[in-house]
């Protein structure tokens, strides 16, 4: 196994760091939406599968995993309530731009309690629902209800999917390490370069993006009343 045998090796401890903390980025903060969380749930699945104990370990991380996001997804809901109606957008951003915004916000209008759980699989979707949720005044309990029955079949499947992988690749000893080298550096380069769009769209100039001047279809919805105060 030569070179790979410390990524073999990596304790459970330091996927589970690595796992947890993409989780509740990616559902939190903006700038989750530039991390590689898919592909990093699937890595991660995969590196537990060259562990003795890891089908305990990648069950007992799918739970942490569904905590985090469902964590996540109350500190992105609470954000955007207390921003009230009015969201920071990116002018000629790439993902955080009036667009972007205005296209959650119409999907959350028109499917309220499904367009949270479809959320759960679009990548740059699943970072901005939580604010724009909380910005339109979502109801609270229908918002948690969803993004918790998101979060249990969204992480767990993707670790499932890389653990179970891994086990067949386990079968081919010399194909192993190769897999997980190329997963895992693609995954530190994936998430260098996520973090260099970040600050490269954050540079950006703020653009006011407010939620009453959106379009009638979105405002006349009626998933959930408007709201006028952003503490409520």
């Amino acid at each position: 196994m030569g070179s790979f045998d410390p990524l073999l090796s990596a304790g459970p401890a330091l996927v589970w760091t690595v796992v947890l903390t993409f989780v509740f980025l990616e559902c939190a903060v903006i700038l989750g939406l530039f991390l590689p969380g898919d592909s990093m749930l699937v890595t991660a699945g995969i590196v537990m599968a060259s562990h003795a104990s890891g089908e305990a370990h990648v069950w007992a991380l799918s739970v942490g995993a569904m905590v985090a996001a469902i964590a996540g997804n109350q500190v992105g809901y609470v954000i955007g309530q207390r921003a009230g109606h009015h969201l920071v957008a990116r002018k000629d951003g790439r993902y955080i731009n009036v667009r972007n915004l205005q296209r959650v916000a119409e999907l959350l209008h028109r499917h309220g309690f499904v367009a949270v759980l479809v959320a759960r699989w679009i990548p740059w979707v699943r970072t901005l629902c939580p604010s724009v949720a909380g910005a339109a005044g979502m109801d609270h309990r229908k918002f948690t209800v969803a993004s918790t029955i998101g979060a249990i079949v969204w992480a767990p499947v993707l670790l499932l999917i890389g653990y179970y992988a891994g086990s067949f690749l386990e079968r081919v000893q010399w194909l192993m390490p190769i897999v997980i080298g190329t997963l895992v550096v693609g995954l530190i380069v994936g998430t260098v370069l996520g973090v260099r769009h970040y600050r490269q769209e954050m540079s950006r100039p703020a653009e006011d993006f407010d939620l009453d001047d959106a379009p009638t279809v979105v405002l006349e919805a009626q998933h959930w009343p408007r709201i006028t105060d952003p503490r409520h």
